[in-house]
């Protein structure tokens, strides 16, 4: 008897509010999820890099005249706010010169500025090489409107990477890239 006042009294509740009980349960499943989605999510990022024009060295080569391909990959933790740290892997062959491929780690902080846009920088280490620098981005994405897609959004990104390197017993040398990314995220 106790039982079904209680359970009466909180129909009644509902109904007074002006919420039909269905939706009451519903707006209460979703603020339960809301708070689920709180924390840190986890995502990232496959595609690839073309290295469009470098100035090195007081010369500029382009991509015809140096050619080059990256793959960058990245794993992505993003809290409830615009901000997300974002730690990516490129490594990138260059096919003048010796052939040589390079490994870059490249952690940095991204920025949502909404509608599918977001600026970053990320430091960069060249793996096995005296190289460091850093790399300003603009991104913006697209969502993949898929339902149950293992990928979220689809996107394309101007980067401009900065090296400084420093071998030792050779001149060093500073280098500036334009390079557009583009990939798919997840």
């Amino acid at each position: 008897m106790k039982k079904a006042s209680i359970v009466l009294a909180v129909l009644a509740t509902t109904l007074a509010g002006g919420a039909p009980l269905a939706q009451a349960q519903e707006s209460s499943a979703s603020q339960a999820q809301a708070k689920e989605q709180k924390g840190p999510t986890l995502g990232g990022h496959i595609g690839f890099l073309l290295p469009l024009v470098t100035h090195s060295g007081g010369q500029t080569t382009s991509l015809g005249d140096a050619p080059a391909v990256g793959f960058p990959t990245g794993i992505t933790v993003k809290g409830s706010g615009p901000m997300a740290f974002d730690f990516e892997f490129v490594p990138q062959y260059n096919a003048t010169g010796t052939r040589q491929t390079t490994l870059t780690l490249h952690p940095g902080l991204i920025y949502g500025l909404g509608h599918g846009w977001a600026v970053g920088l990320r430091a960069a280490f060249v793996v096995d090489q005296p190289t460091v620098g850093f790399t300003p981005l603009v991104n913006h994405s697209w969502p993949i409107k898929r339902k149950n897609s293992l990928f979220k959004a689809y996107f394309v990104e101007a980067d401009l990477p900065v090296r400084f390197s420093r071998p030792v017993g050779a001149p060093a040398t500073n280098a500036v890239t334009f390079a557009m990314h583009t990939g798919v995220s997840f």
